[in-house]
């Protein structure tokens, strides 16, 4: 078990290098691209949460929202 947990951690590492490699090699025009996306990403996920009934909480905790009877 350690052994696979060590693997799956490098190629995590790997992985993570990865994409902060393409990252530092875009331009601004490309970056700003990007942040859009990340942005109407957000908003879909933080949509589809509402519509599956799950709030934000303070911080990253999420709860299912109470049930509306």
């Amino acid at each position: 078990v350690q052994t696979l947990l060590q693997q799956m951690q490098d190629k995590f590492q790997t992985m993570s290098d990865q994409i902060i490699g393409r990252i530092i090699s875009l331009n601004s025009t490309e970056l700003d691209d990007m942040s859009c996306r990340i942005d109407d990403l957000e908003k879909n996920i933080a949509d589809l949460m509402t519509q599956a009934g799950v709030e934000e909480l303070e911080g990253e905790n999420k709860t299912p929202a109470p049930n509306k009877s």
